[in-house]
């Protein structure tokens, strides 16, 4: 199934300019689309207060915001996102509403996670793990599961390749190949690659963004 995947042909420096470039008005190009789906993922993960959480690719802040919040006082809240401009943004946003001394910001690659085996109680992952290549997909929900502690919990949302065949599809995955520095995401196996890399599924569910098929997926680290 990787083999019919688009590649993501952008270095990880194009990437990081272009999303600093367009950090002030990602909410309004795209993010606005994202938050529903994100918004039911993070319900389905059912974030505790007193729990140290993960999100990676936390864009603007609008769930970190949210993840930052669940947690309360007695837990802790982290990011890691590949753009500055994107950190700046979060920043800002989280001091607005004086939750900045909850969460702490880290700008990097989700493929070598900075932190300590078995750090987090939950990491969640929101239209971002269809941004890496494809032999990167399993690095970064690699890194995720070392991370995860033991029934450690993950949140996925993802554009989706499973069980679809469409125009729409087919169109947009022809622009990712013709524009790839602009339209760097394309759809993925969310569900099989989740399972295939430690994890067992306990909520998977599809949906649409405007014409694209999407998956929700919450899984728990499998300790075998």
């Amino acid at each position: 199934m990787v083999k019919d995947i688009s590649r993501v042909n952008r270095s990880k420096n194009e990437a990081k300019k272009f999303y600093d470039r367009i950090s002030g008005s990602y909410d309004w190009l795209g993010g606005i689309f994202e938050r529903r789906p994100a918004e039911k993922a993070l319900n389905y993960l059912k974030i505790q207060s007193g729990e140290t959480v993960l999100e990676i690719g936390f864009g603007t802040g609008y769930c970190l915001q949210r993840i930052a919040m669940s947690v309360g006082d007695s837990g802790k809240a982290y990011g890691i996102d590949i753009s500055e401009g994107m950190v700046y943004r979060t920043r800002k946003r989280l001091d607005k509403v004086s939750l900045l001394d909850r969460v702490e910001l880290y700008r990097g690659d989700a493929t070598k996670l900075v932190f300590d085996d078995e750090t987090f109680d939950a990491i969640f992952i929101s239209f971002t793990l269809e941004l890496f290549d494809s032999p990167e997909i399993s690095e970064v929900l690699g890194e995720i599961r070392r991370v995860l502690k033991p029934s450690g919990r993950l949140g996925v949302v993802s554009l989706s390749k499973a069980n679809v065949d469409s125009p729409s599809v087919r169109i947009y995955e022809w622009m990712h190949n013709k524009w790839p520095k602009y339209i760097d995401c394309r759809p993925i196996y969310v569900n099989e690659a989740t399972r295939r890399s430690g994890f067992k599924i306990v909520v998977r569910e599809t949906a649409r963004i405007i014409i694209l098929p999407i998956e929700i997926v919450v899984a728990i680290k499998d300790a075998g």
